[in-house]
């Protein structure tokens, strides 16, 4: 059979909300269970250092992100699970693609752009606060995408970039050194649920509106009473369609469940009720992956073997690929 492979990383940069769940943890998890697919999900800790200069919060929110794929059903026996710091070729083909990367290319990136224009908005040098991890991020992105022959990279219309990138910096290194990386394709999906937060707008840790996860039974009912509704009393009809309960309610529901709130709605349910009805949805939804998430925290042991096992699977695939790129650009013994 022929296996199309697809590669997914997370930066662990902070505690994961209901909004990463919807939006990429459970798609990827019941995408890496089709027979056709050969999965790689890592931890984007390299990454993590671009923005987040706190080694604590590093190392939490590995632990945290770990946790919850383990927690959520990826299976580590079928997927290669590993943590990108356990694979050094990923640093080393970063260096040899640096070197063969276009100056250009790195100036149109969107990251770069957007801290050169808030910078110069501002009053500061265009480059202030520019690091190079900043400025060189897309060519360690390419590094993760091309070392392990990935077909398909599944991100959201603001990384499409990134993949586009990688998939030139492929075809400048096959036209240099002959053929040795497989030409990789972003996998948009449009139809993949984004949640509002509990003020409304999209759900981020930027805005401070999520709710997380995995949050005790009273945390998680406290985070639903705070979404924000409008004043409608009971008995007065209200619009599912611009409603974050109702939005969170189908992103968890069956289709005969939504079919039913959005009945209540049009009956006139009273937001404390809907509130009440969408937690009690959620902590059932969520108390088998939250007691695995707990007992994941506690055991870390586990979470480290796991991902070490990972590396080494990992590495089956990293270390020939970079043998042969080595040989290509002439980092090759001296003796016949």
């Amino acid at each position: 059979m022929k296996y199309q492979r697809v590669l997914t990383g997370i930066t662990p940069s902070g505690t994961p909300h209901l909004g990463n769940y919807v939006g990429m943890f459970r798609p990827a998890i019941e995408a890496s269970r089709r027979e056709d697919v050969q999965s790689f999900f890592f931890l984007a800790d390299f990454h993590a250092l671009i923005k987040c200069q706190d080694p604590d919060l590093v190392h939490r929110a590995t632990r945290e992100i770990a946790a919850t794929w383990l927690a959520c059903g990826l299976d580590p026996d079928r997927v290669v699970f590993y943590r990108q710091s356990d694979i050094p070729e990923i640093p080393e083909l970063t260096w040899i693609l640096t070197c063969n990367t276009a100056k250009g290319l790195m100036n149109r990136a969107h990251a770069y752009k957007a801290a050169v224009q808030s910078n110069q908005e501002a009053g500061e040098d265009p480059d202030f606060a520019v690091t190079m991890g900043l400025y060189s991020y897309p060519v360690l992105m390419a590094a993760d995408i091309l070392l392990f022959g990935t077909d398909l990279v599944p991100v959201g219309r603001d990384q499409v970039q990134h993949v586009e990138m990688a998939r030139d910096i492929a075809q400048r290194f096959n036209h240099h050194y002959g053929e040795h990386f497989v030409l990789p394709s972003a996998a948009v999906d449009d139809n993949s649920a984004v949640l509002t937060g509990l003020d409304g707008r999209k759900m981020s840790k930027s805005y401070g509106n999520t709710i997380p996860l995995f949050l005790p039974e009273k945390q998680l009912q406290k985070h639903i009473n705070r979404i924000k509704t409008n004043l409608q009393e009971p008995g007065e009809p209200k619009d599912p369609d611009t409603s974050s309960v109702f939005q969170i309610w189908q992103a968890f529901a069956t289709p005969e469940q939504t079919a039913a709130m959005r009945q209540a709605f049009a009956d006139g349910i009273g937001w404390g009720e809907a509130k009440k009805q969408l937690f009690e949805l959620l902590n059932d939804h969520l108390r088998g992956p939250r007691e695995r998430y707990e007992a994941l925290l506690a055991d870390p042991g586990r979470i480290e073997q796991l991902l070490r096992e990972g590396a080494v699977r990992a590495r089956h695939f990293s270390v020939p690929l970079m043998k042969s790129v080595r040989a290509a650009v002439g980092l090759r013994p001296l003796d016949p």
